[in-house]
């Protein structure tokens, strides 16, 4: 009679001591270990307190590992959003025109007094921008074929102070046989031209090998944007008009390069002073090459008047050296503060 009281009684007494049995589950586990791993009853029915307190620490141990996250699963992937992709794509072609208006307005006040760009002057600033980004193109190609080959790693391992003096002297050279050389002989000229190109890749290439490529992308279209506006700024401008800025860039440039060769003078411990130089090598180099690029496209169009009058002979190609010489160095500064920025993000 006491065991049917017992087992119609059960129900209740677990769902009022269930709060009971969970911390007891939680606490110990003696009771389920002692279940499992004790012989077989000889009674046929087993206490509803034990299956109960075995099953719910189960239960509870599952639902944990199963909502619980480990080092080993991966997150969710991100899902391309195209509308927010155009939404981009708009605001960047926005900012850049207004950009363009903008220092149109700004710097370019005055007009022309010959009513416009003469067509020999047009023909010899595309030409000049067409061997830029051919020089551009080769210095890219030139690039990349040195990461994939190992070329870049091996140089690394070297002595920097060789791979640097040597480096320069090999651009310094070939920049100055190339100037050298008449336009008319066009084989040794293209071929130092692109001698030239190849020591501006190995100088980019351990950069390119450790930044992201998207990074390298964006920092490549935001180069050609800001190139791109001031060029036409200097196009489309009075004549002569920035060509007495060439002697505030030259001592600029001077500033700039002093600041880059801080860190192999001044200590680690002087935190400030570093941070001061770097920014004055980062943002003053934008500056700076962004002001030899507006005098560039200027002496661009003055020697074109010169080689329309026969004083000098049309020579695209050393022309193409300082823009490219321009675009290398405001895109070396723009990889380096957008990696910046990715890491501040980290």
């Amino acid at each position: 009679m006491s065991f049917t009281v017992t087992i119609r009684a059960g129900p209740a007494r677990f769902a009022s001591r269930l709060p009971e049995l969970t911390k007891t589950s939680f606490r110990t586990g003696a009771p389920a270990r002692m279940f499992h791993q004790s012989s077989r009853s000889a009674n046929f029915f087993t206490s509803r307190t034990t299956v109960a307190s075995t099953l719910l620490r189960t239960t509870s141990k599952n639902a944990f590992a199963k909502s619980s996250r480990t080092y080993m699963q991966p997150a969710a992937p991100p899902v391309a959003d195209s509308g927010s992709t155009m939404r981009r794509l708009l605001t960047g072609g926005a900012i850049f025109g207004g950009t363009l208006i903008a220092i149109n307005m700004v710097f370019n006040r005055e007009t022309r007094e010959d009513g416009g760009m003469p067509p020999f002057e047009r023909a010899y600033l595309n030409s000049t921008f067409l061997h830029t980004g051919l020089g551009i193109g080769i210095i890219g190609l030139t690039a990349r074929q040195m990461v994939q080959s190992g070329f870049v790693y091996r140089i690394m391992m070297t002595n920097p102070w060789v791979v640097g003096i040597g480096g320069l002297a090999l651009s310094f050279g070939t920049m100055l046989g190339t100037r050298a050389i008449d336009p008319d002989n066009y084989v040794p000229k293209y071929a130092l031209w692109t001698a030239f190109n190849a020591t501006q890749a190995a100088f980019i290439a351990p950069l390119i090998a450790f930044a992201p490529g998207a990074l390298i992308a964006r920092a490549g279209l935001y180069t050609v944007a800001m190139m791109g506006s001031i060029s036409f700024v200097g196009a489309t401008a009075k004549q002569e008009k920035y060509m007495y800025i060439g002697g505030p860039l030259l001592a600029g440039a001077a500033i700039v390069a002093v600041s880059g060769l801080a860190p192999l003078v001044i200590p680690a411990t002087a935190a400030r002073t570093l941070a001061m130089t770097e920014n004055i090598w980062l943002y003053g180099g934008l500056a700076v090459f962004g002001g030899f690029t507006l005098y560039d496209v200027q002496k661009i169009l003055y020697h074109s008047r010169l080689a329309e009058q026969g004083v000098i002979k049309k020579d695209p190609v050393n022309e193409s050296i300082s823009l490219e010489l321009d675009f290398l160095n405001i895109f070396i500064r723009m990889v380096q503060i957008l990696m910046m920025q990715q890491n501040r993000r980290k």
